[in-house]
């Protein structure tokens, strides 16, 4: 039994959200506040009712609620065509077997489907409460009080209850930690999870026989004796000793140890490590059908992340695989084909992808598919030394800062174009093609047609130039960025720039051909004023 979408209105960053899931594994990628969080989130509370650790019940709050839309409920409550108030939907559509009591059209597609919802929205019995705020007219914020969470099957109009739901959830996130007394509740509470009755007995028998030989240790009376004389605070003994341990918190006096150190004061990656295996892998979980993981990658190096994903696909058994990641590792070694490439605006899935395109990127070293999704906007260049010179047009127009401080990535990709604007059209992401015209403007414009949009802008020189230099018998090419760069700035500027000295230009031509990183490094480095391309400015514009 697994997920096989789910729709996401109203909750926090998402106006509607509607994704479809693979039955296995499931890797979303995206930027920082893209809402890979929130997806989990937002599953997790409609098959558990928990956030954070808490009931939902008592944890809705304003902030649950999409800003736009709660915006848009608050200033009309100025004027005469009040909005109704704002709601949160959250639904999942399953399949599997035994579903047959989810089965229905109770959705917001309309279609028949096995599902359940969760809606956290006014409760119509408050109805004539709510008339009553609105004649009071304190409409600083939203009337948290009076709203309620439903839980409902697609099937029938009827509350139903989380314990009604056939697909449950485990939530993975070792990044959070709540020490108490010393300890790790998290890892407390999973390795709780893993004793039976005889165990928890036997821990409470030794923890209590400790805590007697404590005090009838002779070191101990001689001390507590002292302590009595001296205290004077009561007529009655005064002590020290251990607590008796209660059923209740037989672990509140406990640590947990890695190689005899404090769980609590090994490294973050170990905690990382031991959090999400035993997570995983204790009995409350193996009773869940769905894993929700957020970033694993957290705090590990490379052997100890390909040691957590193995563990995790290993332990994983069956159950559908939800895990977000900003590593282009993580998406690799889990498999391409399971991603998920969550834009600012859009969503595809990477099997919607042209075969040819899929082949391109799970072969392509270093993944820069990724880079692409993790920025806010990027420029497309040829070649190495193209993004430097590019960097540098930035950092010189933007008070010494480089692009990616500015959420703007540079990425060189040689002469795929095409195959990282495919996704960057599908996903509406703001991208600046940079290109030579190689002596033929006229035809760029052609080649780029079906890609370039409101968001994807193609930025070369419309001028050409040409020349009577040679370079192994070939004429050369006065249209790519170093003649450009030497068209913009003169002879004399790039001489003190390179620190050398040519006879002519044909001469630089010639040397920048043959050095083009050293020459593209010189330029990044310089503090001398240097020139650019019109088309560079456009770009950085």
């Amino acid at each position: 039994m697994h997920i096989k979408r789910a729709i996401i209105i109203g909750y926090k960053k998402f106006e509607k959200l509607d994704l479809t899931f693979r039955p296995d594994i499931n890797i979303i990628v995206g930027d920082n506040e893209s809402g890979k969080s929130t997806i989990l989130e937002a599953i997790d509370i409609c098959l558990s009712g928990l956030i954070n650790h808490r009931y939902i019940r008592n944890e809705i709050s304003q902030a649950l609620f999409n800003k736009g839309n709660l915006e848009t409920y608050l200033a009309s409550l100025t004027t005469d065509n009040k909005t109704p108030p704002p709601f949160i939907t959250i639904e999942l559509h399953l399949d599997g077997e035994g579903l047959a009591e989810f089965l229905g059209d109770k959705n917001s597609c309309k279609e028949e489907s096995c599902g359940v919802s969760v809606h956290i929205r006014l409760d119509e019995r408050n109805n004539d409460l709510y008339e009553e705020w609105i004649k009071l007219g304190d409409y600083s914020g939203l009337p948290i009080e009076l709203y309620g969470i439903f839980w409902e099957t697609f099937a029938r109009e009827r509350e139903i209850s989380i314990r009604h739901i056939p697909l449950k959830s485990a939530f993975i996130d070792s990044t959070q930690s709540r020490p108490a007394n010393g300890n790790d509740l998290y890892i407390s509470k999973i390795i709780k999870d893993l004793l039976d009755k005889d165990e928890l007995i036997e821990i409470l028998r030794a923890q209590r026989k400790s805590s007697e030989s404590f005090a009838e240790d002779d070191a101990i009376i001689k001390i507590n004796d002292k302590i009595d004389m001296a205290a004077k605070i009561s007529r009655k003994k005064i002590s020290i000793g251990v607590e008796q341990i209660t059923t209740n918190a037989w672990d509140s006096g406990l640590f947990t140890f890695i190689d005899g150190i404090p769980f609590v004061h090994s490294g973050k990656g170990e905690q990382s490590i031991v959090k999400t295996k035993v997570a995983i892998a204790h009995k409350k979980a193996e009773e869940k059908n769905i894993l929700l993981i957020e970033e694993p990658e957290n705090h590990l190096s490379y052997s100890k992340l390909n040691e957590l994903l193995l563990d995790i696909t290993t332990l994983r058994g069956v159950r559908q695989l939800l895990i977000t990641t900003h590593s282009s590792f993580v998406a690799n070694k889990l498999g391409l084909d399971s991603l998920l490439l969550l834009g600012s605006k859009k969503n595809i899935p990477f099997s919607d992808l042209d075969q040819e395109d899929k082949d391109f990127f799970s072969k392509l070293s270093g993944y820069d598919t990724l880079r692409l999704l993790l920025c806010k906007k990027a420029i497309l260049v040829e070649g190495d030394s193209d993004e430097l010179i590019i960097q540098k047009a930035y950092q010189m127009k933007n008070g010494g800062r480089l692009p990616i401080q500015d959420g703007i990535d540079v990425i060189s990709v040689g002469m795929a174009f095409k195959r990282f604007l495919t996704i960057a059209k599908k996903l509406d992401l703001e991208i600046c093609v940079v290109t030579d015209n190689d002596g033929h403007p006229e035809r760029l414009p052609e080649r780029f047609s079906q890609y370039t949009n409101e968001h994807i802008k193609l930025c070369f020189d419309k001028t050409v130039d040409s020349g009577e230099l040679k370079i192994n018998e070939r004429p050369f090419n006065y249209n790519t960025l170093e003649p450009k760069m030497l068209k913009a700035n003169g002879r004399k500027a790039l001489e003190i720039i390179l620190n050398k000295t040519f006879s002519s230009d044909d001469e630089l031509h010639i040397f920048m051909h043959d050095n083009k990183t050293e020459c593209a490094l010189a330029f990044f480095n310089t503090n001398k004023t240097l020139l650019f391309p019109q088309y560079i400015d456009e770009a950085i514009e």
